[in-house]
């Protein structure tokens, strides 16, 4: 069986929105393969064990997101939406350089594309978290956490840096049997962490019903059922639970939009993260996080993205 491949050359600035665009448009599944993940990475600090050298002749020039359709798809209805989407962000109308947004299309069998996904993942180490896919065998280290993600399947794997951000924070403020929130929880990595941090219960919420279906099977492959609860929602909307650590791994407006509302979910001393923050909206953040009462207790940044953990004054 054949699946649409298709693939939009941009920039490594615009490479999550066309990933959220392709998303939009229906896809199962986006990698992107941009060489600067590499040349830039510090693989002295362990989270980088994804690449080696024979991938990164492999990889393309400019940076490109790939996506996957199901083959009862017809092509034009990819591609049209598509191009009247990319048509506005051409030139630097956000502020910079979102490339050519040239599209390429091909197919690619259904075992192929299964494939691809392994050449680029391999287990990574935050913290003593270790992310491994579910194909790899890993023997953990005395204190080492091991969560089983399968990027097949996944919309969050650890790899990008404002997830992995997320998870060092994790790694410095989730105390056993405290609680989490986790806000557009993806493929429930983040509330996965927590929980093998020691959370005694997670809350994973998400609007997608595929990335609710994803992060409970995520869930369940890591034997957490017990532990993280996993809701459709719409952010905190109509949730009373409280928590010592709300997670965030969205965008600046949305978390902008959540200063105010994760007040009333933070138990007394209660930590906010927050990311997906790219760095010219930091302001902007910083702004509503002062506006609301936080001070910033933690700040991490890792390319192109900042992630910031707050409390209340």
């Amino acid at each position: 069986m054949d699946w649409h491949k298709i693939s939009i050359h941009t920039t490594t600035m615009g490479a999550d929105i066309i990933s959220m665009l392709l998303m939009d448009a229906g896809a199962v599944g986006t990698q992107v393969l941009d060489r600067l993940d590499v040349l830039t990475s510090d693989k002295k600090d362990g989270m980088w064990d994804m690449i080696d050298e024979q991938v990164l002749d492999s990889l393309p020039e400019d940076v490109v997101v790939e996506a996957y359709y199901p083959p009862e798809l017809h092509i034009s209805e990819i591609i049209m939406p598509l191009e009247q989407r990319l048509a506005p962000l051409k030139g630097t109308q956000n502020g910079f350089d979102m490339g050519t947004l040239a599209i390429d299309r091909d197919t690619v069998h259904e075992e192929d594309w299964a494939e691809n996904w392994k050449k680029y993942y391999k287990p990574i180490h935050i913290g003593n978290l270790v992310i491994c896919p579910s194909w790899e065998k890993y023997e953990p280290a005395e204190n080492e956490h091991v969560i089983v993600m399968d990027p097949g399947m996944a919309f969050g794997t650890g790899t990008h840096e404002t997830t992995a951000m997320c998870m060092d924070h994790l790694c410095h403020y989730m105390n056993k049997g405290e609680t989490c929130i986790d806000v557009g929880c993806g493929s429930g990595i983040l509330g996965i962490a927590a929980a093998k941090l020691g959370a005694k219960h997670v809350l994973a919420i998400d609007l997608d019903p595929d990335a609710v279906r994803v992060a409970e099977e995520n869930v369940e492959r890591n034997q957490l059922s017990s532990t993280i609860t996993v809701m459709h929602g719409d952010l905190l909307e109509h949730q009373e639970e409280k928590a010592n650590v709300i997670v965030a791994n969205i965008i600046a407006d949305v978390i902008c939009f959540l200063c105010t509302p994760v007040k009333s979910h933070l138990l007394p001393d209660g930590v906010f993260i927050c990311s997906g923050i790219i760095k010219e909206r930091e302001p902007d953040v910083l702004h509503a996080l002062e506006n609301a009462g936080y001070q910033i207790d933690r700040r991490l940044e890792k390319g192109e993205w900042v992630s910031l953990a707050a409390r209340l004054k």
